[in-house]
Order: C-alpha cells, then structure tokens, then sequence
C-alpha cells in the first residue's frame, strides 16, 4: 500500500515526531511505500492567497501545491499526525487543506449543483496530542467536535474515509512509561488496520 504522512509539529524532539517515526517504520517493516511530508521542515507555505486563487482559475496550479496534490493522488491512504492546539489544527496544516484540498481536485459542483466527492477511494487515519486528559474532552464535547472536523468535514467531504481517529491525552503530564505504552498502541493500531 502507498502511505502519505502528513506530519505538523516544529519540534524533532516532541512525542509527535515519536509518533511519526513508530508510524513510518511499522508501516516499512510491513512492506508499505511511504511517503512524509514534514510541513514545517518544508516550510509550507499555509496561506492560501488571491494570487492562488488567480492561478486556479486560469488553471496554472502553484508548483508547490501541485507537487502536493501529486502526493496525495498517489497515496492509497493518508495519515495526519499533529498536536491538537486551540482545539483544532496547527495553522501549517490548516493551511495545507486550504490550499492542496483545493476545488477541482478534491471536490467539485456537478450539474445538479451537489457536491462530488474526488478524491473517493482512500482512506485516512488520524493520530493527535492533546495536553488534556482524554476523558475531559470527550466529556465537554471537544473530541466528537474535533473528530466531526476533521472526520467529517474534510475527509468525508472529499470522499475519504477515516479508518481510525485516535486521541493521546495528557501527553505533556504523563511520565515516560505512559508515552512509551502510547507507541505501543500506535503500532498496535498500524498493524490492526494495515497488518
């Protein structure tokens, strides 16, 4: 299977990038081609501008934007690793949906005036950090907020479908042992869903 990792933390050191890389050697270990797209280390570029929007239209696709949208028609699935901030996303991948899920490549109106859903087919997986213990969102509403968000109102809506969301809580209060049990998790997950 092709696996592109879409990967938005800025510190190589954080529990995100341990994340990252459990994610990519189970995934190799099991024979998958993989693909990473670190947007911080590639300075990605997250605002999406009238000059973008001038290029769509006369459909001359920023080089940076396509070479994206390439990796994720190329992929079977697409893993999004990142901290929750704010309740949501960092504002680099934010950025990256603005501009590489653009209309005409991930969705378009048909005739009838309904959605198409372009990219149909491929599947996701979402692995996020958050500060708070995990049971204190899902109590006050965040993790079904953040998992319709992202579930679906960006990968359903372009016809990708979410094969697991997974929330890791407290990871900056938690002791080592916990973090490691985490990326025991995190390659049971792999393994489960591509095994």
């Amino acid at each position: 299977m092709k696996h592109l990792v879409i990967y938005a933390h800025p510190n190589p050191q954080s529990f995100n990038h341990a994340i990252l890389e459990t994610v990519v050697g189970r995934l190799e270990d099991q024979g998958n081609e993989v693909v990473v797209r670190d947007l911080y280390a590639l300075n990605f570029e997250p605002v999406l501008s009238g000059n973008d929007f001038a290029a769509f239209q006369s459909g001359n696709t920023p080089n940076d934007i396509q070479t994206e949208q390439e990796h994720v028609k190329w992929a079977d699935v697409i893993t999004l690793i990142y901290p929750i901030w704010w309740t949501g996303l960092p504002a680099i991948l934010k950025g990256y949906i603005d501009r590489v899920f653009a209309y005409g490549f991930a969705y378009a109106v048909n005739e009838q005036g309904g959605y198409e859903k372009l990219l149909a087919g491929k599947k996701a997986v979402v692995l996020n950090t958050i500060g708070h213990p995990e049971d204190y969102y899902e109590q006050i509403g965040m993790i079904g907020a953040m998992k319709q968000t992202t579930d679906n109102g960006i990968f359903d809506f372009v016809g990708i479908e979410t094969l697991e969301h997974k929330f890791f809580g407290s990871v900056p209060s938690v002791d080592d042992n916990t973090r490691k049990q985490m990326l025991v998790d995190v390659e049971h997950i792999i393994a489960r869903l591509f095994g």
